[in-house]
C-alpha cells in the first residue's frame, strides 16, 4: 500500500501542476531535442490505443477494466501468505499507477500525460508517472516470472 501511495500521490501532484500551469496540448523544452514537459489529454489506454472508441465504451470499459484490476490485485496481496518482494513491489508500482490514472478517468475523461521524450522528430508517446510506475512494474512481471530463478522447494515436516 506504501508503495501505490507513492506513486499515486507525486502522480496526481504532478499532473494537477501540469494542469494549473501548462495549457493544453502546450509545453516546454527541458532537454532541447531530448525531453519535454507538454499538456496532453489520452482518451485511450496505452499509446493512444483506442482513443477513436466511442466515447461511452471508454468511459464505461476503462473504469472497469481498472477496478477490476485494482480487486484482483488487492485479493491477491490480502489472501496470499507469502508474496516475493519483487512481486510484492510490482503489484504495488501496478495498484499505484491503476488509482493514478483512473482518478484522471474519473475527473476529465481522460488522462493528463506530460513526460515528452524524443530524439529530433522521432516521438515516445507522451506518459506520466503513473504510465511509468506500471511499466517498472511490469518489467518486475517478467523478471520474476521468466527470468528469476526459482528457489527450490521448502521442505515441510508433517507434524
Amino acid at each position: 500500500m506504501a508503495i501505490a501511495l507513492a506513486v499515486a500521490v507525486p502522480d496526481q501532484m504532478t499532473k494537477a501542476l501540469v494542469a494549473a500551469y501548462i495549457p493544453l496540448h502546450s509545453g516546454f523544452e527541458v532537454i532541447p531535442g531530448y525531453l519535454d514537459v507538454v499538456h496532453v489529454r489520452n482518451p485511450g489506454a496505452a499509446f493512444g490505443m483506442m482513443a477513436d472508441s466511442h466515447s461511452w465504451f471508454r468511459i464505461l470499459f476503462f473504469p472497469l477494466v481498472s477496478v477490476a484490476a485494482i480487486a484482483v490485485i488487492l485479493w491477491i496481496t490480502i489472501t496470499t501468505a507469502v508474496i516475493p518482494l519483487d512481486l510484492l513491489v510490482g503489484y504495488g508500482l501496478f495498484l499505484g499507477g491503476i488509482v493514478g490514472n483512473l482518478v484522471d478517468r474519473a475527473r476529465f475523461f481522460a488522462v493528463i500525460d506530460f513526460i515528452d521524450v524524443h530524439i529530433g522528430a522521432l516521438h515516445w508517446p507522451a506518459f506520466n508517472v503513473a504510465d511509468s510506475a506500471l511499466c517498472v512494474g511490469t518489467a518486475l512481471f517478467f523478471y520474476h516470472f521468466l527470468l528469476r530463478k526459482p528457489s527450490p522447494p521448502s521442505r515441510r515436516t508433517m507434524s
